[in-house]
C-alpha cells in the first residue's frame, strides 16, 4: 500500500519534468533587447547576468551609471555576470548585471518584486553568491531580483576634479547610484517577468542594508519602492564630501596620479591593489559620504525630522553580531569612555562595569564587549531608526535573529548568519568547509523567516497564515519579533537601557 501511494507523486514529478523539457527556453524583450534564460525544475524561470547599465569603464569610471547599450539578436542570460572589482579572481569593472527568478513561466499574474542588495562591507560580495539563489523565495509568490554594484574605490571615491566635472557638483556614492539604477530597471522591466513595479520591496544585509537605509533619505530613490527590509545595517552618520575629497587626493598622490585623467588611466587591478581589501580604505562608514546630491543632507538629520521616504520598514539585527567593534579599542572601559564622554559612567553601569569587574557573558548576547560592539554598531542604531520612522507615522517592524547555528555556540547568532535562512539556502550554505551542521530546527526557522519576509513584501505586514502575530513597532513599547530556535517570540524593549544611552549620545554629538 505504501509503495502504491507514492506512485502518483513520482508520476506527477516526472510529468512536470517532461513538460519543462518540452517548453521553449524562456525569453523576454527588455531595456536593451531580447534575452533568453532558463527554466527552473520547480516551475518558473531564471535570467542571470542581465546588463542594467553601460559598463562603467574608461571615461565612465567614477560617473553615474549610464543607460545600457542595446544589443542585437538574443542575449544569453543563463550565466551570472562578473563580480565587481574586489580581492580574488573573476572580477571586472564591467559588472553592472542583474538577475531575476520568477515563480511561473509564462507569467500569469502580477507578483510583488523583491530586490536584493548584497552585503560585504561595500568592498566585497556579489549577487551571484550561491547562498543568494532566489528560487526558494520566488516559490513563495514573488519575483526575486538581485543586482551587483560598484564597490571599494570604484564605487566610493571622491576627488575635487570629479566634483568639478559633475553637473551635480558631487562625487562618490557611485555604488549607491548603481543601486538606484537597479531600482529603475525593476520599475521599467519587472512586468516582463510577472512582477508588479508598483509593489517593490528592496532588501539587503550588512553594507547592503546600510546602503538602502541611507537611500531612504535620497531624492533619487523616492517612489521606486514601497517597502524596505534591512538586516544588520541601520542608517549611519557619513562624513562630508570635503572629507572624502581629502582622502581621494591622498590616494591619488600615493599612485603618483596628478590628475583625474591619470587616475582614470590606472589599471583596475592596480587601483584595487593600492587601496586594499577592507575597511582600511573605506573606513567604518563604508565609503558613503554626504555628497549634496545622492545624499543632500545628513541622513540622521533627515530621519530625526521625519523627512525620509514614507515606506513600510522591517529592520533588525542579530543577537551577537560582533565579538569586538570594527574600530580599534584598547579595552572595553577605554572604548566606552572615548565613545560616550560625559555619559560614560551611565554606559559603564549598563554594561555591568561600574565596579571595575566584567560580568559573566550573557548566554544570548555574549560578553560585555560583544554586547557593546553589537549595540553600538547594529542594534541600537536599528532601534533609533525605527523610533524616528514610526514616530513620523510609518508602519515599522523590528526583528532580532537569535537562532545559533549548530556548532557555532561560541560565537552565537553572529553577523550574516541569518542570510541562508532568509533565502532558504541552508543546504547550499551547509556544503562549505567548516559550515554549521544545520538540522530540522534550522529548516523550521528558515521556513518561518521566508514566509514572514515574503508576507511583508506582499502586504506590508509580515504576519499571516499560521505564523505567530508580529506586533508593530512603536516608540513606547518597542515591540519586536525574536526569531529563536523555539520559534518566533514577540517581545518588547530590546536592550532598552543600552539603546537609550546610545540615542542620548547621538543627540550629544
Amino acid at each position: 500500500m505504501q509503495r502504491n501511494s507514492t506512485l502518483p507523486t513520482f508520476t506527477a514529478l516526472a510529468l512536470l519534468a517532461l513538460v519543462a523539457m518540452a517548453q521553449e527556453p524562456p525569453a523576454a524583450t527588455i531595456t536593451g533587447g531580447k534575452i533568453q534564460g532558463g527554466l527552473l525544475k520547480t516551475g518558473g524561470a531564471v535570467f542571470k547576468g542581465i546588463p542594467f547599465a553601460a559598463p562603467p569603464v574608461g571615461d565612465l569610471r567614477w560617473r553615474e551609471p549610464q543607460p545600457v547599450k542595446p544589443w542585437t539578436g538574443t542575449r544569453d542570460t543563463t550565466n551570472f555576470g562578473a563580480r565587481c572589482m574586489q580581492g580574488g579572481a573573476d572580477v571586472s569593472e564591467d559588472c553592472l548585471y542583474i538577475n531575476v527568478w520568477t515563480p511561473e513561466w509564462p507569467p500569469k499574474s502580477r507578483k510583488p518584486v523583491m530586490l536584493w542588495i548584497h552585503g560585504g562591507g561595500n568592498f566585497a560580495g556579489a549577487s551571484s553568491e550561491a547562498i543568494f539563489d532566489g528560487e526558494a523565495l520566488a516559490r513563495h509568490g514573488v519575483v526575486l531580483v538581485s543586482a551587483n554594484y560598484r564597490m571599494g574605490i570604484f564605487g566610493f571615491y571622491e576627488h575635487p576634479e570629479l566634483t568639478a566635472e559633475s553637473k551635480h557638483h558631487a562625487s562618490g556614492n557611485y555604488g549607491l547610484m548603481d543601486q538606484v539604477a537597479a531600482l529603475q530597471w525593476v520599475r521599467d522591466n519587472a512586468a516582463k517577468f510577472g512582477g508588479d513595479p508598483r509593489n517593490v520591496t528592496v532588501f539587503g544585509e550588512s553594507a547592503g542594508s546600510l546602503d538602502i537605509n541611507v537611500l531612504m533619505t535620497s531624492p533619487l530613490a523616492k517612489g521606486l519602492y514601497s517597502r524596505l527590509i534591512g538586516e544588520s545595517g541601520p542608517v549611519v552618520a557619513p562624513p562630508s564630501l570635503a572629507e572624502g575629497e581629502k582622502k581621494g587626493l591622498s590616494v591619488a598622490a600615493g599612485l603618483k596620479a596628478d590628475s583625474l585623467k591619470a587616475m582614470r588611466a590606472v589599471p583596475a587591478a592596480d587601483l584595487q591593489k593600492a587601496t586594499g581589501q577592507g575597511l582600511s580604505f573605506l573606513g567604518p562608514i563604508l565609503g558613503v559620504v554626504v555628497d549634496g546630491w545622492v545624499l543632500p543632507k545628513h541622513p540622521f538629520e533627515v530621519f530625526e525630522a521625519g523627512q525620509e521616504h514614507r515606506v513600510e520598514l522591517l529592520l533588525g539585527s542579530n543577537a551577537r553580531e560582533l565579538t569586538r567593534p570594527f574600530f580599534p579599542v584598547e579595552g572595553l572601559n577605554q572604548g566606552i569612555a572615548a565613545e560616550f564622554g560625559p555619559l560614560a559612567p551611565r554606559a559603564l553601569e549598563v554594561y555591568g562595569l561600574k565596579n571595575g569587574q566584567e560580568p559573566a557573558p550573557d548566554p544570548v548576547f555574549g560578553s560585555a564587549m560583544a554586547q557593546w560592539a553589537t549595540d553600538s554598531q547594529f542594534r541600537c542604531g536599528t532601534v533609533a531608526e525605527l523610533i524616528w520612522h514610526s514616530r513620523a507615522g510609518n508602519t515599522s517592524y523590528q526583528f532580532q535573529f537569535s537562532r545559533v547555528p549548530p556548532g557555532r555556540e561560541a560565537v552565537g547568532a553572529a553577523h550574516g548568519s541569518e542570510v541562508p535562512y532568509v533565502f532558504g539556502t541552508l543546504s547550499i550554505a551547509g556544503r562549505a568547509a567548516n559550515s554549521p551542521k544545520y538540522d530540522s530546527t534550522d529548516g523550521a526557522v528558515s521556513a518561518q523567516m521566508q514566509q514572514y519576509w515574503t508576507n511583508f513584501a506582499k502586504t506590508g505586514n509580515p504576519s499571516g497564515g499560521s505564523l505567530p502575530q508580529w506586533p508593530k513597532f512603536d516608540p513606547a513599547a518597542r515591540a519586536y519579533m525574536d526569531l529563536t530556535a523555539q520559534g518566533p517570540v514577540a517581545r518588547e524593549g530590546l536592550r532598552r537601557e543600552a539603546c537609550d544611552v546610545f540615542m542620548e549620545n547621538i543627540k550629544r554629538k
